[in-house]
This record gives C-alpha cells, structure tokens and sequence, in this order.
C-alpha cells in the first residue's frame, strides 16, 4: 500500500511565524518582508523540485509574483497574532513518476482554491538524504482571505470554525486520499492509499510517530538522540512493560512478527516482480525495436526521423504557457500606460482649445478669481493620468524581466527534456546515413551485376564480330588500327587461332570455348579490357 499522509497546520504571528518566510522557504526562493524589512533568502536549499502558484479566477495580475501575493497576505492582517497562512502537508506516492507527483499535488491546491477562494502555492521537496527515500511530499501553502480581483478580501473561517474545522478536514483527507488512488489507477498501479485511522482500517499495529524538523534537525546537526526520541522511546518501553504484565507480549510479539514477515515477504516479493517484469518488458520493446529499425530501408529511417524529431526549442518556448502568460501580463501594462498617456495628452488638449474658446475666462481661473470646473476637471484627470502611467512604466520593465527569464527557464527546461529523444534523432541519422551508404553500394554491385550478365551473354557474338573484323581488317582492326592496339595480347591470339581454324569448324570451335564457363569468363574479361583500353586511350573502336 503507497504511503498516506496529509496534516494542516497555520502560520500564526502569535509563533513568531510569517507568510512571507513560509513561501520562501518551501519555494526556496528569496523574499523580502516589506512589513518587517527582514530577507528570508532559501536560494540555496535543495531538495525543491519545483514551486507554482494557483491563483482564483479574476485574481489580479500583481498575485502572479509569489513576492508580491504573500507580503498583500501580510499586510492585509492587522492584529499582532493573525493567522496569515494556513498549510495542507500531503504524501506522493513514490510509484508514481515526478509529473504526476506534481499533477495530484497541483490538482489537491486547485480544488482547495476553488473551493476557499484563496491562493495557493505548491511546493513539491523530494525525499531527505538522510530520511526515508519514498518521501516524496508537497507543501501547499494558502492564504487564509479570499483573493478577488481588487485584492485580498474577507477571511476563510470554514476550517476555522470549531464546528466545520474538523469535519472539513476530515472531508479533504477523504478527497485527497480519492484523488490519489485516481491517479495510481489511471497509471496502472495496484496500490492504494487509504486516510482512515489504522483502528478504523481493522489493523492492529501502532501508528508510526515521527519526530518532526525540529528534532530531525537536531539529531542531524549533534549525533545525539533528540529529547522527543527519548520521549517515545520512554512510552514504547512503558507499553511493553505493561503488555508483559497483562501476559499479552509474547502473543503480540508473534503476531507482530508474523504479520510483518507475511507483509515484508510479500511486499518486497511483489516488488521484485515487478521491476523484474518491468525490466523484462524494458528489453523486449528495445529488441522489437532495434529490429524494427534494422529491417528499415534508408528511406524509411527519414521518416522515422522527421516522425520523431522534436520542433525548435525556440518554437516551443514561444508556446509555453509561462512565456505566454508574461508576455500578455506585459502587453496589458503596455496598454494601460499606452492609453494612461493618451488620456494625459487629450486633457491637456481639451483644456487648452476650452482656453482658447474663452481667453478671459481662462484668465480669471489662471488669477484664481473665478475657478473653472472644466479646467479644473482636465488638469484633474491629467495629472492621475500621469500618476498612472509614472507608476506603470517600471512595472512594464519588470514584467519584461520576468518575460526573458521565463524564455531562459523555459528554453533550458525544454533543453533537458529534449536531450533523450535528440540523442535518439542524432543515432537515427548515423544508422539512415549508413544504410544509405549500403543501399548505394548494392545499387552499385547490381548494376555491375547486371552489366556483366549481358556482356557475358554477348561474349559469343562480340567475339565473332571482332574475329570477323580483324579477318576482314575493317577499320580500326589492321595491324595498326585502333581496336586491335587496345585489344591484350591473350585475345590477339585467341582471335588470331580462331581465324586460323577452317571456317567449317570454327562455330564449333567457338560452341567449345563457350561451353567451358571459365573460358568464357577469360574471354568476357579480355573483350571488357580491351573496351576499356579503348576508352582511355582515347580510340576509336568502330
């Protein structure tokens, strides 16, 4: 069975804990409190693989700034011991992959902002290296007002209520436990998770008890057992001293470990199976594969790789939802201090044709002896025009900023994530390219084939015309023609002793020479030679 877990806590001021540390210490990021002036600076924690914001719909575009969303949560508490954050811990299954660890976690933080009103941040901390390795959790952290479009409004008081809180909570255990074991379904995976008390499941073992950061940190830190070690292990002997009284230990004791050899038996059985079955299934789709990839001509390879080939990083950082996002937050701040200034200079040109159209009047409002509404009312709107557009105009640098560096992120994300499949192109193309190179050669080799077919079907007649020539010493086959200087010496003479032989018995001479296969290979080969003389001399052997 996959782990299950999920704990709220609340980042009170009454502990001397704030919204702003919070965030950056689960986001590990750096964040400035500008109610405090204090720097919480986690930039390098690790273990954070990664960190989003789920915002409300119609939340302003400024909450998009994890900065920015939690020092509006600060200041928007007044009293010394407000509550400014509320956190839901949960557990990920270590079976499932890392996007779908982060798919449940974000999907859990949009129903709980759906469903509050609130914001969310999600960070997602792989297991410690010193801790349990299937600890894969998430850290939502969530506002306790409600975002709206101007901002954060009234409280979330559902899970504060002495009367809803629990039950509330008690429902989102049951939602999260639902959600995850949807997720292990759809992913193929057997186990399940279940947020009932081990009592209420039917099984009779102790709960695990955990120790918590603070004495994590501190055993870490000294080597030495924490006081809340020492705590439990005080309550497990004075458990065990009174279950030896009742006559129940050894009873217990075998069950116990009974019960643990049945489960570890079976649970490591089953595992063993399955990264078995799994590795078996790994090397068989590679074997069908490369054999796939073997019976492939050259041809085929090409479109094997254009089918797999990725698009240009540069193409796909353009259609990241990031770059996306902050490309329209800066053009709508584009926009705004675009007609922030054209509502400026049109203020300033109302009032100066009304100054025109009534110079005296104009004058009695410059000497403040008879104001004029209209003026009054352009240099008005002139002047919280230029407010505005003064006050937009470094925000528009900003969201540009946040535009390159969500290009720069999303192009070094895309990067790594195209590194396996490029490699898989780059390895295509050398297999395309020599088996290309091979296609060529025996493309080559069956046309030599085929040519020396044909000139080894004409070996008879070729032969007869040039014995024929010679006899006759038509051109170019006298003693000093060409065809007979580019003909080898083996040839001269076998032409030379045909012609000798009585013309009654030479088509049987030759019927002979060509029923032997090596002599009409030889005789192929010297007539080949003797073309090709031919050509390099230059001749003419007509």
């Amino acid at each position: 069975m996959a782990i299950y877990h999920l704990s709220v806590k609340t980042i009170s001021r009454s502990a001397g804990r704030s919204a702003t540390a919070a965030a950056a210490y689960r986001a590990g990021v750096e964040i400035t409190d500008e109610r405090t002036g204090e720097i919480h600076d986690y930039t390098r924690k690790g273990g954070v693989e990664s960190a989003e914001l789920v915002l409300p719909a119609g939340a302003p575009e400024w909450a998009a700034d994890r900065a920015a969303l939690w020092n509006a949560a600060e200041q928007a508490e007044t009293r010394k011991n407000s509550t400014v954050a509320r956190e839901f811990e949960v557990a990920l299954p270590e079976e499932l992959s890392p996007a779908e660890r982060a798919r449940l976690a974000r999907d859990f933080a949009r129903e709980l902002v759906e469903r509050h009103g609130c914001a969310a941040d999600v960070a997602i901390h792989a297991p410690g290296k010193e801790g349990d390795n299937r600890n894969h959790h998430a850290h939502i952290l969530l506002s306790t007002r409600r975002l709206g479009p101007e901002g954060f409004t009234e409280k979330t008081r559902e899970l504060d209520d002495q009367k809803t809180g629990s039950k509330l909570v008690t429902q989102w255990r049951e939602r999260f436990a639902a959600l995850t074991n949807e997720r292990l379904r759809e992913n193929g995976i057997e186990a399940r998770v279940d947020h009932r008390t081990l009592e209420a499941q039917g099984i009779e073992r102790e709960p695990t008890r955990h120790l918590g950061p603070a004495a994590t940190g501190y055993e870490r830190r000294t080597g030495e057992p924490s006081r809340k070690r020492l705590d439990f292990e005080q309550e497990a002997a004075e458990r065990l001293a009174r279950a030896r009284e009742a006559g129940e230990l050894e009873r217990q004791g075998k069950a116990a470990d009974r019960a643990i050899l049945d489960l570890t038996g079976e649970l490591e059985a089953a595992k063993r199976e399955r990264a078995e079955r799994q590795a078996r299934e790994a090397r068989e789709r590679e074997q069908a594969d490369r054999q796939r990839l073997e019976r492939m001509s050259s041809r085929e390879l090409a479109a094997e790789i254009a089918k797999l080939r990725p698009p240009p990083v540069r193409e796909l950082v353009e259609r990241d939802p990031a770059v996306i996002e902050a490309d329209r937050q800066r053009r709508a701040l584009e926009e705004q201090h675009q007609d922030a200034r054209t509502r400026e200079a049109m203020a300033r040109h109302e009032a100066e044709q009304w100054r025109q159209a009534h110079p005296l009047r104009a004058k009695a409002h410059d000497a403040g002896l008879f104001r004029s509404a209209y003026l009054d009312e352009r240099a008005q709107i002139e002047a919280e025009a230029r407010q505005e557009w003064l006050a937009v105009a470094p925000r528009i640098e900003d969201a540009a900023l946040r535009g390159r560096q969500a290009r720069s992120d999303a192009e070094v994300r895309i990067t790594v994530e195209q590194t396996p499949i490029r490699a898989k192109v780059a390895e295509l193309e050398a297999l395309q390219k020599e088996r290309a190179r091979q296609e060529r050669e025996a493309e080559a080799k069956r046309l030599a084939q085929q040519r020396i077919e044909r000139e080894r079907e004409a070996v008879p007649k070729d032969f007869k015309l040039m014995a024929q020539k010679r006899e006759m010493k038509m051109g170019g086959w006298g003693d000093r023609g060409d065809g007979w200087k580019a003909a080898p010496e083996p040839l001269k003479k076998l032409i030379e002793s045909y012609n000798a032989t009585p013309k009654a018995q030479r088509q049987a001479v030759l019927d002979h020479m060509m029923a032997n296969p090596k002599t009409r290979e030889h005789v192929r080969e010297l007539l080949a030679e003797q073309r090709q003389n031919g050509r390099e001399q230059g001749l003419s052997l007509g």
